[in-house]
């Protein structure tokens, strides 16, 4: 792969390059990307799940790709001991199940891994703070420095107030940042309390609350579809739309995380962070400028604009399910209360169908449903944009105006990253009939070079400093403002207020038959991959 290094102009306190890294067809026009500044990586968590399936080959693959730098290197951190070479051991066979090994590849990057054991009575944050003196002065990376936050959320906040107290989040020669997982508190009232912890040891502009579903290329590419072409936005808003479907369904289910989901569920685990990211993309307004702050301004207008969920019938807003056993795929699996670490009278949900509105200008009365379960029929994440009816049918006698379908914009997230268009045209030799014909375009048609998946993308932008990808604070607590409400009815109830009904569905299905319902009491139905 050809790299043509092309120097931007200093930023404040780092130095970014220009990389090709593709281009859109043999001899096109190229595809270029940001490589960032020199940098440290401390990952804590890093004898974790999450490190080895997710972060250390999306490290391997960037610096594999020509877009981590030279002077790079991670240190690894966890209460597991273990030496430099046993966690290079490890991560090796993590590399070698999760990303495409290259021998050649994998000896550049395994002498910029590191590890330290945190032993809690033995100074470990200060051992931390000598290592990363030392490899700073082999690697020559300046100062600037990552701390990642791997961890069951739990360990947060003595992380935080530990690298504060160590004068880690200090920025003496280079930039200092703090990258936290979701979930990011588990309702509005911890959501607060842990941006106090993160506030008093970090700024603002320091902490980057990573949301990897946002890093997702055909998530990205909502924004880019709207505001580049200019023949949807006339169109983009109650006047034409009728309403919008955002669906994210698994097959799979809770894999060996009982303990995080059972005090999660559904809506913690996917709605307050990648569903309502998704529908802010959806209906944001355009910035001015395609800036990061900008964009993420106009997301939390959206978020601060959710109509609250009406609690007093919440049954009409809301349907939430669990799974029991079934045939899911070929296979037979296990109803969710047999999981292990599940309890057996557990009421957390693992599938939700919501029903909200935006109270603006742009989206008044136009209904958004929302829905994501485990263990459904198939998997598949897409944004279906339904548009309202002809208003009048002129073939009165020839056409059945019940079979003509409104005209739909598809835009597939996964696995099939496309765009479609649904229309309608006459068939031929017919003299009035018509047939619905997709336009169909595949995202990654014409494309030539390396190809981010989302964690690739969010970690690389963390490294450059670009922040449109990440959630602010104000996002947190707006989002967790709406939602807060129906969780503590479900989990607690309330004087007066009936909380929604816990239906039953099978693995390997479509969801429970009162999520069909549901939508079908106001004349539409579920748009399925």
């Amino acid at each position: 792969m050809a790299t043509e290094g092309i120097e931007l102009e200093e930023e404040e306190r780092h130095r970014a390059t220009l990389v090709r890294v593709g281009e859109l067809a043999p001899g096109g026009e190229p595809c270029v990307e940001l490589c960032p500044p020199p940098c440290a990586i401390v990952l804590f968590g890093a004898s974790g799940d999450l490190a080895a399936r997710k972060l250390m080959p999306s490290f391997y693959n960037l610096r594999k790709s020509g877009l981590l730098p030279e002077n790079f290197f991670v240190i690894g951190a966890s209460r597991q001991k273990l030496d430099d070479e046993s966690y290079r051991n490890a991560m090796e066979a993590a590399i070698r199940s999760n990303a495409q090994y290259d021998e050649k590849a994998w000896s550049d990057f395994r002498k910029r891994l590191f590890y330290r054991t945190l032993v809690p009575d033995a100074r470990p944050y200060e051992d931390i703070k000598e290592a990363l003196a030392d490899r700073e002065k082999e690697f020559k990376t300046g100062g600037n420095r990552i701390f990642y936050l791997a961890t069951p959320p739990a360990a947060y906040p003595g992380i935080i107030e530990a690298l504060g107290a160590a004068g880690l989040s200090e920025e003496k020669q280079g930039w200092s940042r703090i990258v936290i997982e979701k979930p990011y508190g588990r309702d509005s009232a911890s959501a607060h309390q842990l941006n106090e912890v993160v506030l008093r040891n970090f700024r603002e502009d320091q902490v980057y609350r990573i949301d990897h579903y946002l890093g997702k290329d055909t998530v990205q590419n909502i924004v880019m579809f709207r505001f580049a072409n200019a023949i949807f936005e006339p169109i983009w808003n109650r006047r034409y739309i009728d309403h919008v479907q955002i669906t994210v369904a698994e097959t799979m289910g809770i894999e060996k995380r009982a303990a995080y989901y059972e005090q999660a569920g559904v809506l913690r685990d996917m709605f307050q962070n990648h569903m309502l990211q998704v529908l802010a993309l959806v209906a944001m307004e355009p910035p001015s400028v395609y800036e990061a702050n900008l964009v993420r301004d106009e997301r939390v207008k959206i978020l601060r604009a959710l109509r609250p969920l009406p609690l007093e019938s919440l049954s009409e807003s809301l349907v939430i399910g669990q799974y029991v056993e079934g045939e899911a795929g070929s296979e037979w699996a296990p109803g969710y209360r047999e999981e292990v670490g599940v309890s057996k009278d557990s009421t957390v949900p693992t599938y939700a169908a919501m029903k909200l509105f935006i109270d603006n200008w742009r989206w008044q009365d136009v209904p958004f449903y929302l829905r994501s379960g485990k263990r459904m029929a198939a998997k598949f994440s897409q944004v279906y944009i339904q548009f309202k009816r002809v208003p009048h049918l002129m073939f009165k006698g020839t056409l059945d105006a019940a079979g003509i379908m409104p005209n739909a914009l598809v835009l597939k997230i996964q696995p099939d990253e496309k765009v479609q268009m649904l229309f309608h045209v006459k068939n031929p030799g017919s003299r009035v009939s018509l047939r619905e014909v997709v336009m169909d375009f595949s995202y990654t048609e014409g494309y030539r070079g390396v190809k981010l998946d989302a964690y690739d993308r969010v970690l690389l932008d963390c490294m450059i400093g670009d922040k449109t990808l990440f959630i602010r604070r104000d996002g947190v607590r707006y989002s967790w403002e709406f939602l807060t409400p129906a969780l503590d009815l479900l989990e607690k109830g309330g004087p007066g207020r009936k909380r929604p009904e816990l239906f039953i569905y099978r693995a390997g299905s479509p969801g429970p038959t009162e999520a069909d319902k549901f939508i079908q009491k106001d004349g539409r139905r579920w748009q399925n991959d």
